[in-house]
């Protein structure tokens, strides 16, 4: 019998040597002390409903400068590049056949003005005449349609003269708007305005500029949806504002206004094509240039801001850790927005209260306990890690 129990006696001899190492590992992890963390108390507030866009500059207006009648080109006055106003002269079309042409317009019209005279003389005299019976009422009639035709080939003369005087001033070219006159097309000694309107240079005014960009249909989608829901106020469409930051990163330190959104959605990339205006006195900004446009299209209501560094992600999403109301770690999954001054914008997964913790996440697990601190974003780093964190001391240099 002593035997058959010694293996029994060995097992719980075993069984109880493992009760002790567990009892004694859970001592020791409920001795551990909680994490200390650094955390924001979340409280929902109303932010600027902004989207970030990349968009293209093209000119307020731009107009062709093209040769209006045919001749040799002489000369280009204006300087490639510069500023031009409106009317300033550009170039210069020889004009002596348009002159030419307008002394033979003049001599037409004053030899339809004889004639006319001679006419009318004669239709007068045949109208005194016709009382005294000295002409047939038929020869009246023929000096009366005379004169007619004479008076209304004055007017066509008149309308030539005034063509070719027209086609004269169109000898010298000049700027249709005010704005930057660019590169010459033509060279001085081209025949030019032969058969077609010739190509001289192109005027764009830059100030202001068009800032041109695409909203796609989610995005409008999305803005709809919370503002039916009274999550968001949608702002005036031509009331808008927009800014930029220039393709080095600098914001451009003028702000512009949404003046136009398209009604209709392009089939090809599926976006709604927007515009707005940017003020360019000087102008720094050039038509072509690429920019960064983050344009304020609303009000996002009851959305909270969580520091950028709070919020991690992992296959299943974005998700933050808070500090629960029983001192353990608990994950949220949460729906973000755009990222605005350091912050992104969460729409939902937070309530009012939450504790969410920004410094510290790599050492916090959810279901154990922490310890959480107000966080300070101004301060330095050694000054929010935990108090047992202690920073790497520098080698003496001997």
């Amino acid at each position: 019998m002593s035997r058959l129990r010694a293996p029994h006696v060995l097992i719980l001899a075993a069984v109880a040597l493992g009760m002790a190492a567990c009892g004694k590992k859970g001592a020791e992890q409920k001795a551990t002390p909680p994490v200390e963390v650094g955390v924001v108390a979340m409280h929902a507030e109303s932010v600027p409903l902004t989207r970030d866009l990349v968009g293209r500059l093209s000119a307020f207006r731009s107009s062709d400068v093209r040769a209006r009648v045919a001749g040799v080109l002489l000369k280009r006055v204006y300087q490639e590049g510069s500023d031009v106003k409106e009317g300033d002269l550009l170039f210069e079309i020889d004009p002596a056949p348009l002159k030419a042409a307008l002394n033979a317009s003049l001599a037409t019209l004053a030899q339809t003005q004889a004639t006319y005279t001679n006419n009318h003389i004669a239709a007068q005299r045949a109208r005194e005449l016709v009382p005294k019976g000295f002409v047939s009422k038929s020869d009246v009639d023929n000096a009366e349609a005379a004169e007619r035709t004479a008076a209304a080939a004055i007017k066509q003369a008149q309308a030539n003269v005034d063509t070719a005087r027209i086609n004269l001033g169109y000898a010298s070219v000049r700027a249709p708007i005010a704005g930057r006159a660019g590169k010459q097309q033509v060279t001085e000694g081209a025949l030019v305005g032969q058969d077609e309107a010739t190509l001289l240079t192109t005027i764009d005014q830059i100030d202001p500029l068009y800032a041109n960009f695409t909203l796609s249909v989610n995005d409008l989608e999305d803005m709809r949806r919370a503002k039916a829901a009274g999550r968001a106020t949608l702002a005036d469409p031509n009331k808008a504002e927009i800014s930029l930051t220039l393709p080095d990163g600098t914001p451009y330190g003028r702000d512009g206004t949404l003046d136009f959104s398209d009604t209709t959605v392009d089939p090809a990339t599926g976006a709604v094509s927007l515009r707005g205006q940017i003020p360019n006195p000087d102008h720094s900004l050039l038509p072509g240039m690429y920019v960064t446009i983050r344009a304020t299209l609303g009000e996002q209501h009851d959305v909270f801001k969580v520091p950028q560094p709070a919020l991690l992600r992992d296959a299943a999403g974005p998700y933050v850790l808070v500090v629960g109301s029983d001192g353990n770690v608990a994950r949220k999954d949460v729906v973000t927005g755009t990222a605005s001054e350091g912050s992104w914008i969460v729409t939902g997964g937070l309530a009012a209260g939450d504790q969410v913790i920004v410094s510290g996440v790599q050492r916090a697990k959810p279901g154990q306990p922490a310890k959480g601190t107000p966080w300070q974003p101004d301060a330095p780093k050694n000054a929010q890690a935990p108090s047992g964190d202690k920073p790497a001391m520098a080698p003496d240099k001997k």
